[in-house]
């Protein structure tokens, strides 16, 4: 017997471009399924809703702008570009498996207008509700928030705090994040979970390596932000097959942040 909706955990599942590309120069439609099969298999005790980047990644593929004299412009048309074809890789991967999935474009500025909040709330509970998973990226040819913030990572935690999400799962290329001294030393192990949020800033290294912490700053600041609203967040490592399933089972290491004591 199904569990009822309402039984369902909320997750929130961020996807970097890193993890959609799986670090090549192509979006990855193997990993797409992955994703996917993966749903299919929680989709009895959860419920998905996914913020995705990989629009720029995906128009790459296929054209070489012009510039105007603007970076920020150029990004801005190629995500415009890519966005099409990364949906309709989303949908018919999605599709083989029997998922039903829908897009939603959202900016930073529909988070700080009730009637915006309310709209967003009242439309992805509907797509939920009648088994569609709702697909967010931010609407990049109107906003740049996205490019300058970092990946996505912001939008989704507020995106989770907006729908009431029972967890965060930022998907990345690395195993969580590192001790700072083992990242110097390159033996990479990884914190396994932590409250104080400051205590995690302090492990993060500026340098980027590839089993390093480079672009965890703005992962950090999404768990704050989640944290600040009660929910949990998992920092793991998306390039592995069956990334969530695994780390769900503790197959796979990575970096928990739980909610504060204060807040509970």
């Amino acid at each position: 017997m199904e569990m009822d909706r309402l039984d369902k955990k909320r997750v929130v599942l961020k996807i970097g471009s890193n993890v959609l590309t799986k670090e090549t120069d192509h979006i990855s439609r193997g990993k797409i399924e992955d994703i996917g099969r993966q749903i299919v298999a929680l989709q009895d005790t959860y419920e998905f809703v996914i913020v995705s980047s990989g629009a720029i990644a995906v128009a790459k593929q296929f054209v070489n702008l012009e510039s105007n004299g603007k970076e920020i412009n150029v990004k801005q048309a190629l995500a415009s570009i890519g966005q099409p074809h990364l949906m309709r890789i989303f949908q018919e991967s999605f599709r083989d498996l029997g998922l039903l999935t829908s897009q939603c474009l959202l900016s930073y500025s529909d988070f700080e207008r009730e009637q915006s909040k309310n709209n967003i709330v009242n439309t992805i509970n509907v797509l939920v509700d009648n088994n569609y998973i709702p697909i967010i990226n931010e609407n990049d040819t109107v906003a740049t928030d996205e490019i300058q913030f970092g990946d996505n990572d912001k939008l989704a935690a507020l995106t989770a705090c907006l729908l009431d999400a029972d967890l965060l799962i930022i998907a990345t290329n690395t195993n969580g994040i590192c001790t700072k001294e083992s990242v110097e030393n390159k033996t990479y192990k990884t914190i396994d979970e932590v409250e104080d949020i400051e205590l995690l800033t302090g492990e993060i290294v500026s340098s980027t390596s590839t089993h390093g912490t480079g672009g965890m700053r703005s992962k950090v600041q999404a768990a704050s932000i989640a944290q600040n609203e009660n929910i949990e967040t998992w920092i793991v490592n998306g390039l592995e097959d069956n990334f969530m399933v695994n780390t769900m089972e503790k197959k796979l290491p990575f970096t928990k942040i739980v909610k504060a004591v204060y807040n509970e």
